[in-house]
């Protein structure tokens, strides 16, 4: 990366670390057995931030994260199965729409784009149907920043003898969760994210049993997760060709990420980047489209200023040039732009970047500050 290149404040792909970067410039075999012991560490690895070794899988796959999410629905929910999707955003509606189009049943349960749902829905839905098998949740949904209240909804589920698939793309990594207290079949993550990996690589923590039992769900031969676990597990190699410099600019970024105190350090250091994002947009006059109970430290919409001069793509290229770029909205009843908190990003990269929100829009002459 160039050093004028911009800091990216989105939720992935993301400003990435130079030794992470570093790691990419060797090719790997991806037979050998150096690259073997690659991906063993890496899962190894991935299955000591959630403390489930010992009850789940680790099964990489080749793609973004919704190539996971995909895998994960098409192998661990059998044909016959039924999900209860949780929906108040972007992702649980694309959760949706792979079971839609992989033939699984689905229903849904949507609550406004601001508002988690809770157990006492969940407890509701699953008392009045009792065709539903699973339960998909997003654990943060990036189109907004929201967070949905993981442990309450897995206690409910499991009280119900229902299995739970996590999508927890934008949250793994730096909010906490415990497989051995949160129980679930399956937990989604991805390479490009708070891992601060870069994109290409999905994984998916499958409760063993599950998994053992899922032979011959999948839609896909490139997406069956028993497969692929089953051939790893036997040869050490991955079934397809693997994103190798993935795999190892991630081993690399795991490195870093234990030096600097895994998952407790990076959470206080995206919350803080998130408390110090928050209080220097509200100096501006620009106001968070959540409340802070609900907010993850993760990526913050805002609402966009009303002035009929503020237009967005204008708005981004301008700070783009001071160096930063930021996400559009994903919300569709208000207009809003995204800043995230994720990446090789500190305090003071937030500070910098509301000084650049601000100079445009002053330039803009949408705000007089």
């Amino acid at each position: 990366m160039p050093p004028a290149a911009p800091i990216l404040l989105t939720p992935g792909p993301l400003t990435t670390s130079a030794r992470t970067r570093q790691a990419m410039m060797l090719d790997w075999g991806s037979w050998d057995d150096s690259f073997n012991q690659l991906t063993a560490s890496l899962c190894e690895q991935l299955l000591a931030i959630i403390n489930a070794a010992n009850t789940h899988h680790c099964v990489p796959i080749q793609g973004s994260g919704t190539f996971a999410v995909e895998a994960a629905i098409g192998t661990l929910v059998p044909r016959n199965g039924h999900v209860l999707v949780l929906i108040n955003g972007a992702y649980g509606k694309r959760l949706a729409k792979i079971c839609k189009v992989i033939g699984r049943r689905f229903s849904t349960f949507e609550t406004a784009e601001n508002q988690p749902t809770t157990a006492a829905d969940v407890d509701r839905l699953l008392n009045a149907d009792p065709r539903i098998s699973h339960v998909a949740l997003i654990h943060c949904e990036t189109s907004t920043g929201i967070l949905n209240p993981l442990s309450d909804i897995a206690a409910v589920i499991a009280q119900h003898g229902k299995r739970l698939i996590i999508d927890a793309m934008s949250s793994f990594g730096a909010l906490p969760v415990d497989a051995q207290h949160v129980p679930f079949d399956a937990l989604i993550a991805a390479s490009g994210k708070c891992l601060e990996g870069v994109p290409g690589l999905g994984f998916v923590f499958a409760r063993k049993e599950s998994l053992a039992n899922a032979q011959g769900n999948c839609h896909s031969l490139a997406m069956d997760l028993q497969d692929q676990y089953a051939y790893m597990s036997k040869t050490g190699q991955w079934r397809f060709t693997p994103p190798t410099h993935v795999v190892a600019a991630l081993h690399e970024a795991l490195l870093q990420y234990k030096e600097e105190g895994g998952l407790p350090a990076r959470h206080k250091r995206y919350a803080n980047n998130c408390q110090t994002l928050l209080n220097g947009m509200a100096r501006l006059g620009l106001r968070s489209f959540l409340p802070e109970a609900i907010q993850a430290p993760i990526i913050v919409t805002f609402h966009a200023p009303k002035d009929p001069r503020y237009q967005f793509k204008t708005f981004y290229e301008r700070v783009k040039a001071k160096g930063f770029i930021l996400y559009p909205g994903k919300l569709t009843q208000v207009e809003t732009f995204r800043v995230g908190c994720i990446g090789q990003v500190n305090t003071i990269d937030m500070h910098a970047a509301v000084k650049a929100i601000a100079d445009v829009l002053r330039e803009m002459e949408v705000l007089d500050i």
